[in-house]
């Protein structure tokens, strides 16, 4: 769970209290993780990415630091949002997204999005880094979640298949 504990810690440790997912199965153990800290995490499990977004959106109004936890499918879901919302009312938050459709996929279906997602982001104007190791995970999480606060405005953090394989490290 190396690669999943980075992503926690950096988020614990860069004041990150409000937390809105949708599931996907690379983020499993990284939700698990947060659903079992009652005491620093608000987790709010949305049904749909568009949903995320506007949730996080109101705890940002009610004061709260915000991150989204998504696979990179849900940002053709909330193209809308960000544009109308976000980027209207200089909303920021963290977006950790599990970046399917790329190197090891094997579901068809993934790969379009998984080729367009760092397009569609920076379309949005949304600054993009895409971590490899969990030190690298944790170093740009901290620094993306003090980022997004002086822009007012998101930051993604893309973490594709071989991310993830540091999860199944033994």
């Amino acid at each position: 769970m190396k690669g999943s504990l980075a992503i926690y810690n950096a988020l614990k440790d860069s004041g990150i209290e409000f937390i809105c997912s949708v599931p996907c199965a690379n983020l499993k153990n990284l939700l698990n993780l947060i659903e079992n800290d009652n005491s620093t995490f608000t987790h709010i499990k949305a049904t749909r990415e568009e949903e995320a977004f506007g949730i996080c959106a109101g705890a940002h109004l009610a004061g709260k630091k915000t991150a989204i936890l998504m696979q990179n499918s849900g940002i053709g879901n909330s193209i809308n949002a960000i544009a109308s919302l976000y980027k209207t009312f200089q909303i920021p938050t963290l977006l950790i997204i599990s970046h399917r459709g790329d190197l090891k996929e094997k579901i068809p279906a993934q790969i379009p999005m998984g080729r367009w997602i760092e397009k569609l982001l920076d379309v949005c104007e949304i600054p993009t880094y895409k971590p490899k190791t969990p030190e690298e995970g944790y170093k740009l999480i901290t620094y993306a979640s003090d980022y997004m606060e002086r822009i007012s405005y998101p930051v993604a953090l893309l973490f594709d298949a071989l991310y993830w394989e540091f999860d199944q490290e033994k």
